[in-house]
Parts: structure tokens; sequence; C-alpha cells
């Protein structure tokens, strides 16, 4: 759990890792809030986070800069621990909340769950929400999700810049993989971050960070490596679908993760897209042992153990 100085007072980061997304909690005269609520799997430990910083208080508020997984799965855990609590969701995938389509809202494609919720209010940008103790500023950030919002608060010059920019890059550019094309979008969205000119950043994933644009240019230029070799962009974007479903499930069997990638659409779509001339086996060998070198998993025999 993160509570810099940096941050405004009420303002608590519980850093989560890469499964799940990190919760920031908002606490103050505009009442309670909570933005992003992490993966389903870890819907327990979030709900125990979250009501030890309340300290007994209500949930006034529930925020999700963007709707993958990682950033909602524990809606329907919190909804249900504070029935009063207010959702709000950015515009874009609202209908499919609403008649809760799992394919059009990514769970299904990527093979990853996340429970039904509900929703009350949007996050239009362009807009301010009262959240703890001050107004903060709702922005559109398309790129690795063409529906994301950030949040900026003027007066501390502090942003939740959800999968936007992290330290040292951002989050997939999942329209890429469609053949939806949306670097331009992840151009567009670090130019707002840098004419916003955060003196503090709260990612979605990762450390709370002060130095913008140090982690700017460092988005830059992994964005510049991407625009120059797409199949790059595929490559790293397959390791990490490969790599969620491994924290997810963190020991599995060598035959069982094959058959996982070959049941799952995204991974289809990317081998048939940008990887068509190698056979399916060799590619999802290509990616484990890309995985193990780099130290984020380990063969134990016939299983494969996240590391």
């Amino acid at each position: 759990m993160t509570n810099l100085s940096a941050l405004p007072a009420g303002v608590t980061v519980l850093e989560r890792g890469w499964l799940s997304a990190n919760n920031i909690v908002l606490q103050g005269r505009h009442g309670t809030a909570l933005v992003d609520s992490g993966y389903c799997t870890h819907a327990a430990q979030t709900l125990q986070l979250v009501v030890h910083t309340l300290q007994g208080r209500p949930l006034d508020l529930l925020l999700n800069t963007h709707l993958h997984s990682d950033h909602c799965g524990g809606n329907a855990a919190l909804q249900a621990t504070y029935p009063k609590t207010l959702t709000h969701i950015p515009p874009g995938q609202a209908t499919h909340v609403a008649t809760w389509d799992a394919h059009a809202l990514s769970y299904t494609p990527t093979g990853q769950t996340c429970p039904q919720f509900h929703f009350d209010h949007l996050l239009k940008p362009g807009s301010e929400i009262a959240l703890g103790d001050h107004i903060w500023q709702v922005h559109a950030a398309p790129g690795h999700d063409p529906h994301s919002v950030v949040f900026f608060e003027p007066t501390s010059k502090v942003l939740l810049s959800a999968d936007a920019l992290w330290e040292h890059g951002f989050g997939v550019i999942f329209p890429e993989l469609e053949g939806i094309h949306a670097m331009d979008e992840v151009a567009a969205t670090l130019d707002l971050i840098e004419r916003l000119a955060p003196q503090t950043v709260v990612p979605g994933h990762g450390r709370v960070f002060v130095d913008a644009p140090a982690a700017l240019a460092t988005a830059r230029k992994r964005l510049d490596g991407f625009v120059q070799n797409p199949l790059k962009h595929a490559h790293h974007a397959a390791k990490v679908l490969l790599k969620f479903k491994l924290l997810e499930l963190h020991r599995v069997e060598h035959t069982a993760l094959a058959r996982w990638t070959r049941e799952t659409p995204y991974f289809g779509q990317l081998h048939q897209r940008f990887f068509a001339d190698t056979p399916v086996t060799d590619w999802f060998a290509q990616l484990l042992q890309d995985l193990v070198r780099a130290k984020a998993a380990e063969v134990d025999g016939d299983w494969i153990v996240d590391h």
C-alpha cells in the first residue's frame, strides 16, 4: 500500500501488481470513492484492503477508468458489499454492460473472467467529478483502450493515468490487435498528458512516480518502436496475454496452457493476422521460451509455473 506525501490528503494508492490494477481510494468532504477494482480472482483481497482503508465508512462511489477485466473485475463484489455505492463507467461500452455482452466487453475473446456488474452514471470526457476533497477532471485517453479515461486534479497536479502511461511504458494497444489503427491515439494521449504536466502520476500498474517527462520519453520511444515494427507489438501483446493467464493460474500443465491459447479467440486473431507463416505450436513455444528467458515463467517438467 502506498500513501505518498506527493499525493493530496485523503488519497491512498493500493499498489496491486500486474494481475489486478492499482486501486485508488479517495476520502474527504465529498465522501468516499474507489477508482478501479482489480481482477476477480483478487476480489476478496480488494475488499479487505478497501474496508481497512475506509475504516468503517461506506463506499459512496466506484469508478472505472476503463472496462478491462483487471480494472473492473472486483466491481460485482464491491457492489454486493456496498449496495448503496454508485458506479461510474466511461460511456463507450455502457450498452454492453447494460446487456452484459461478455464478448463485446473483451472478456470472452481474451479468455479472461469478469463477474457481471451494473453501472449508475457515465464518466463523460470533458466533465468534472468531486472525489475526496477535490474536483477532478475527466479526460478521454484512447489508445490502449478506445474508451478509457484518466483523472486529473489541477491544484495538486495529480494524474490517475490508468494504462495510458506507466513509469516505463503503457498498456497493450488492443485495437491494433483487431486491425484498428490506434497508435496515433496513443501518441495523442501522451501529448494530452504532457499538456496537463502532472507532478505526480498514479499509474494503473506499478508504483506512483513523479518524473512524468521521463516516463513520457520512455513511452514515446516504445511507441516509435511499435510503429516501425507492428510485429513487435503483436508479439509483445501475445506474451502479455499469456503472462496474464499464468498470473491467474500460477501453475498449469503445458498441454492445458497450449490448449487454452488455441481456444482463446484473441490468440487465433493474432496468429492469423501477424504470424500465419509460423505453425501455431511453434509460435506458442516461442512465446513460452521468451517468458522463461525473461524469468516471467518457469518450466517444471510438464508444468508451467508463474515466476
